[in-house]
C-alpha cells in the first residue's frame, strides 16, 4: 500500500500575513477556491488575532463568511488568547489552531506571553472549543530557535506537548517559525514530544529560510510523520520574527512526496498554476521551486 501524507495548506493564513501586498477579501476567496481546486481539503484561512498586530489578518471574519462551506474544505482559525478564540467560534471554524511559544524573548514580541503564560491561556480557553463541539489543535512556535536568543530548551518544548495533551488538544505542530532546524533536530524535537506527550496526533510546520525545508519534510516522513504544513508558492513569515522568510511550498513538497511513492491527494500542475497566480496578485515572484523550473519528468 501507498502510504499518505496530508498537507495541511497555510497560504491564505501564514502565507499572507507577512507579505508586502494587500489582497482583498475577493481576491483571498479566489486563492482558497483555487487551493480547494487543487485538492486542498484542510487549510488555515485566517487568524483571529489583534488587527493592530497583524494587519493583514484583520478581514478574517469577512474570509470565512465567504468560503464555500458547500465544499469539504475543513477551514482552520489561528487564535492566540480567550478573544481570538471567541471569535474564531463565532466565524465557524471547521478546526481552531492555538499557538503556544517555546522561548521568552519571541513570545513576548509575538503575543505578550511567556511560554508557560501561553500553555495556562491554553487550558483557559480549550474548554470554549471542546464545548462548541469544534476540534482543538495547537502548534508550539519557535520550536527550534528563537530569533532573539538563539537554542530553545527542549525540554520547554516537551513541557508545553504534555500541557497541550493535557488540554485535550488532538494534533500537535511542531513550528519551525524561523527555519533553524535540521533533520537531526527535528528528529530529537519529535522523539521527546512523543515521550512528553504520546496521545497527541503530531504535525509539523516548516520555514525554508536557511535551505532546510524539504530536508526536514524528509526527517519528519521518515520518523513516522504523516501531516506537514506548507504554503503554496512557498509564500510566508512572521511579522515578529526578523528575516522569516516563507513557509516550505505546497507544491515542492507534493513533487518531492508524489516522486517518492506517497499519495498526497493533491494536483500537482493545479498547485503550480495557483502559484502562478499569486505571482499576479502579490506582485512579485514567489519562492517555490516547481512553479519556476516545473515537473520532472516533464
Amino acid at each position: 500500500m501507498t502510504r499518505r501524507i496530508d498537507i495541511v495548506e497555510v497560504g491564505p493564513r501564514d502565507g499572507l500575513q507577512n507579505d508586502p501586498a494587500n489582497l482583498s477579501v475577493a481576491q483571498k476567496l479566489e486563492f482558497i477556491a483555487r487551493l480547494e481546486a487543487a485538492g486542498v481539503r484542510r487549510m488555515e484561512s485566517g487568524s483571529f488575532v489583534s488587527p493592530k498586530a497583524v494587519p493583514k489578518m484583520a478581514d478574517s471574519p469577512a474570509v470565512f463568511a465567504g468560503v464555500d462551506r458547500t465544499r469539504p474544505t475543513r477551514h482552520i482559525a489561528l487564535a492566540l488568547n480567550e478573544t481570538g478564540m471567541r471569535r474564531a467560534i463565532e466565524a465557524k471554524a471547521d478546526e481552531i489552531n492555538f499557538v503556544l511559544v517555546a522561548s521568552e524573548a519571541f513570545g513576548r514580541r509575538n503575543q505578550g506571553m511567556s511560554p508557560q503564560e501561553s500553555a495556562d491561556m491554553l487550558a483557559k480557553c480549550a474548554p470554549l472549543a471542546h464545548e462548541a463541539g469544534i476540534p482543538l489543535t495547537a502548534t508550539i512556535s519557535v520550536a527550534f530557535g528563537d530569533p532573539y536568543t538563539g537554542d530553545v530548551d527542549i525540554a520547554v518544548v516537551g513541557s508545553l506537548a504534555a500541557q497541550a495533551q493535557r488540554a485535550g488538544v488532538a494534533e500537535l505542530a511542531l513550528g519551525d517559525t524561523i527555519g533553524a532546524a535540521t533533520p537531526w533536530d527535528v528528529r530529537r524535537a519529535i522523539d521527546r514530544v512523543r515521550i512528553e506527550a504520546p496521545d497527541v496526533f503530531l504535525r509539523m510546520h516548516f520555514h525554508d529560510t536557511r535551505g532546510a525545508g524539504l530536508a526536514n519534510v524528509f526527517a519528519a516522513v521518515e520518523a513516522g510523520i504523516d501531516v506537514i504544513d506548507a504554503s503554496c508558492g512557498g509564500i510566508g513569515g512572521c511579522p515578529f520574527a526578523p528575516a522569516a522568510t516563507g513557509n516550505v511550498a505546497t507544491e515542492d513538497v507534493v513533487w518531492m512526496l508524489e516522486r517518492a511513492g506517497f499519495e498526497t491527494g493533491l494536483d500537482l500542475a493545479r498547485l503550480i498554476e495557483t502559484a502562478k497566480w499569486l505571482e499576479t496578485v502579490l506582485g512579485h515572484p514567489v519562492a517555490s521551486a516547481l512553479s519556476r523550473a516545473g515537473v520532472f519528468p516533464a
